[in-house]
């Protein structure tokens, strides 16, 4: 049987300071004061032997960003596409009572003379505020820009598609005539789930 052999601890290496950090150091400290009872330690006259460079740290996972939202839903297996009145995972009654206008709508959005970009960013902060309230049925008006073709009313059916809005929502449907018609969405959110 062979004896064990005793390994002494290896001492840390460290980095070479280079001259230019000693002197960007030294015009960091210059014009700090020392704490009560204490003194500035005398500057050295050279500059101290280089040592061996230690390896970099191994890069660890990227820190967690803050949500927004009080308690972001969970992710969902593959997501199907969403289109008008086609809501997957929703019961039947529950969609034909959205269809037919029949839900009671909790808060409005008009889109009405934004541009893209706005309109989108208006329509994310809208959503998210609402699923966060805890509403279930909001409309979103689009309008149905010149011959029925407006752009926002091509778009909006996509953005709702899209992340972080297909997280919050079961579905929508063009809007009954008194609520807007085919320039409006009825749109029905998730509940929370803790």
């Amino acid at each position: 049987m062979s004896r064990p052999r005793l390994v002494e601890p290896r001492q840390p290496r460290r980095r070479t300071v280079t001259p230019d950090e000693i002197q960007i150091w030294r015009a960091v400290i210059r014009d700090a004061n020392p704490l009560p009872g204490r003194t500035v330690p005398p500057e050295p006259d050279s500059v101290p032997p280089e040592t061996v460079p230690s390896p970099p740290p191994p890069p660890g996972p990227p820190p967690a960003r803050p949500s927004a939202t009080p308690h972001p839903p969970r992710p969902r297996a593959a997501q199907t596409e969403l289109s008008h009145g086609h809501a997957p995972g929703l019961d039947r009654r529950s969609a034909d009572r959205m269809k037919r206008g029949e839900m009671t709508i909790e808060a409005s959005l008009d889109l009405h003379g934004h541009g893209q970009d706005i309109a989108h960013a208006e329509l994310i902060a809208f959503i998210q505020r609402n699923w966060a309230a805890g509403r279930r049925c909001v409309l979103v008006v689009t309008g149905k820009g010149i011959k029925g073709a407006g752009i926002l009313k091509g778009q909006v059916p996509r953005w709702l598609n899209q992340s972080p809005l297909r997280e919050r929502i079961l579905g929508f449907s063009h809007a009954r005539p008194h609520h807007g018609g085919d320039g409006a969405l009825y749109v029905l959110l998730r509940r929370q789930r803790p």
